[in-house]
């Protein structure tokens, strides 16, 4: 087993239940859900793809990992679930990392002990009804009313769920307000924020590759 990377870099969770924590990031590359306002487009567009991109196997990979410890390292991409993780979760545990992994979870997981956050893309394909249980915390993006209403339909009750304002709409009054009256409305929810994007904190590591944003999801009805 090989990962594709396209980029690793340290930063510190801006997202969820473990924001502000420092964290490794390994973004891996691949993606079957094209997510037309991904601000990774480079996991999966073709116009947008790296030319240098690198393999490693679960133990070169993780002992890529420069971080101290009590770091967090979170596996994402792309969908970091195209690839078999249990391996790189087991040679991140070996080096005393906990392993959490960002998904659509439309493919199943890994075996191994990590942290699951399931972001759900309904405009795509919907997380498989197992994946739904074994969530850790849910993150809903955002851009209208029908995204709230798609991405809360496959979230669990009593389980942390965070709903963020997709990018291109961060200063969109609406898409906040939305989100605001609707946590006023249901105190189990949590209005979220990327907040390393204002911190501008991935990019004081010359690792990290910039953000390639595909101009929003401008006339979707999603």
């Amino acid at each position: 087993m090989t990962y594709t990377v396209h980029e690793q870099f340290y930063t510190w969770q801006g997202e969820g239940d473990h924001m502000g924590k420092a964290a490794w990031f390994i973004r891996l590359q691949g993606c079957d859900q094209k997510c037309p306002w991904c601000d990774a487009a480079g996991t999966w567009h073709p116009d947008h793809k790296p030319d240098n991109l690198e393999r490693y196997t679960p133990v070169e990979l993780a002992n890529c990992v420069e971080a101290p410890p009590g770091a967090i390292v979170v596996i994402t991409g792309g969908e970091p679930c195209l690839y078999d993780l249990d391996p790189l979760i087991g040679a991140l545990a070996e080096r005393g990392y906990p392993a959490h992994i960002e998904t659509a979870g439309h493919r199943p997981l890994p075996t191994r002990p990590c942290w699951v956050t399931l972001s759900p893309k309904p405009f795509a394909t919907p997380p498989l009804a197992a994946n739904v249980m074994r969530a850790d915390e849910f993150k809903v993006i955002v851009s209208g009313p029908r995204s709230m209403a798609d991405g809360l339909a496959f979230t669990r009750p009593g389980c942390s769920t965070w709903l963020h304002p997709e990018w291109s709409k961060h200063n969109d009054q609406e898409v906040l307000d939305l989100i605001t009256e609707t946590v006023k409305d249901n105190p189990d929810l949590r209005a979220g924020w990327q907040l390393h994007k204002a911190y501008r904190s991935d990019q004081l590591d010359p690792a990290s590759r910039p953000a390639v944003p595909l101009g929003g999801v401008s006339g979707s009805p999603w």
